[in-house]
């Protein structure tokens, strides 16, 4: 038996009684804290925490539950805190309930299921009053704790770990690139290049005007679409219906978009697909001279530090950010021969492959630790009420006297 078992057989045979919060804690109201100076007492509105300021409202440890919008993000706080007014925190009677096993069991209880409102969810305290959860004694509450505490640990170190060696892969595949793409220079490959200008071996096309959709039969890929690591978006892709002017600006795999303007500019899309899409009139498609350069080449090129040194250089500062075709067109690309682009290339995309991987293990696997531990934590606090297990003793002590009497009559 484990030591949870242990403590159960021992401390509540009978079952755990289930209390409303009412009689286990005091709920109450935030406040404003503009009044106050600045300081090192945290501030926590439902969003987390906002800002510091010089005084604490309550400095025991507090379970604090939002009382608008995200209400099913709790916070538990083992130091002195302040807190607005779209989040309650609790004063807890520790007599009869640690403040952790607390934040679990409303954990468990999933309070979005009492929002009491038709627009933004909110809680109020006459629902949370009757909220109702186990309370065993504290010893079995702390074991309860020190389980889950630990199995909270044990997914951010994982967390920790995951993310750690995809920064360290990230980083890898950076120093590859920005060596591989400056050839005798700082160490990288010795050969014969050249440095043009793209205007010098590429043409670029302005995209197609219209207004994004919902719905459509083709992709209209905008600035937004394209991710920091210059892929195309998976989630949230807007459409258009094609025409035979769009047509024009059909794109196919391999293609290559540049953003032009705003925050984003200078990001390079290599189509992933030739499923139908069209490009928006912020981005410009590059047309290379593929006897001179191939696009995947170009893509890695337009990651580097050689590029991205030049795209701030050349991008127009007044207003919004511009980095039009005569800006682009002056960034200068190394162009070694076509046999040494593509091994750069094969070395590149491997490491882009174990980067891509890591992304899409890092919140699968956080995705799974989490299901886990809603699990084991769901299991360690669901209890039979006291009532539940002497009604069924009851009903078994009954049932086995019925059975002995039956068997007292068959011997007659």
């Amino acid at each position: 038996m484990s030591r949870l078992g242990e403590l159960i057989a021992e401390f509540c045979p009978d079952g755990v009684e289930y209390k409303s919060l009412s009689e286990i804690l005091t709920i109450k109201n935030g406040s404003d804290y503009k009044h106050l100076g600045s300081g090192d007492i945290p501030v926590y509105g439902s969003g987390g925490i906002m800002t510091y300021v010089d005084r604490y409202v309550y400095d025991r440890p507090s379970v604090l539950i939002p009382r608008k919008g995200s209400i099913d993000k709790l916070y538990y706080v083992d130091g002195p805190f302040w807190n607005v007014d779209t989040i309650f925190y609790t004063e807890i009677d520790t007599t009869q309930v640690l403040p952790k096993y607390v934040y679990y069991c409303l954990q468990h209880e999933h309070l979005e299921q009492y929002n009491t409102a038709g627009g933004v969810p909110s809680l109020t305290q006459a629902v949370l009053n009757k909220v109702k959860i186990p309370v065993p004694p504290l010893e079995v509450q702390s074991e309860i704790v020190r389980i889950l505490d630990n199995f909270t640990k044990l997914t951010v170190e994982l967390q920790e770990r995951l993310t750690a060696e995809l920064t360290a892969r990230k980083k890898q595949y950076e120093y590859y690139r920005d060596k591989l793409l400056t050839f005798d220079v700082h160490g990288g490959e010795i050969c014969d290049f050249q440095w043009r200008t793209l205007s010098g071996i590429a043409t670029f096309t302005y995209g197609y005007t219209a207004k994004a959709q919902d719905a459509g039969n083709t992709r209209f890929i905008r600035i937004t679409d394209i991710t920091e690591d210059g892929c195309l978006c998976p989630v949230d892709g807007k459409f258009i219906d094609l025409t035979d002017e769009s047509k024009k600006y059909l794109l196919k795999k391999g293609d290559l978009l540049l953003a032009r303007t705003g925050a984003t500019y200078g990001k390079t899309l290599y189509v992933p697909n030739d499923e139908p899409a069209v490009y928006a009139s912020f981005l410009i498609k590059i047309d290379l001279d593929n006897s001179l350069i191939l696009n995947r080449y170009y893509w890695h090129f337009s990651k580097s530090s050689i590029y991205w040194t030049q795209a701030e250089k050349y991008v127009s500062k007044g207003g919004q950010q511009q980095f039009n075709s005569g800006a682009v067109g002056r960034v200068v690309v190394p162009v070694p021969p076509l046999p040494v682009q593509q091994r750069i290339v094969n070395v590149l995309d491997n490491f882009d492959a174990i980067c891509t991987d890591l992304k899409i293990d890092l919140p699968a696997e956080i995705e799974a630790r989490q299901k886990q531990y809603e699990f084991y934590r769901d299991a360690l606090l669901t209890f039979a009420a006291t009532g539940e297990i002497i009604a069924d003793r009851q009903t078994d002590r009954q049932t086995d006297r019925q059975k002995i009497g039956r068997a007292s009559c068959r011997e007659r």
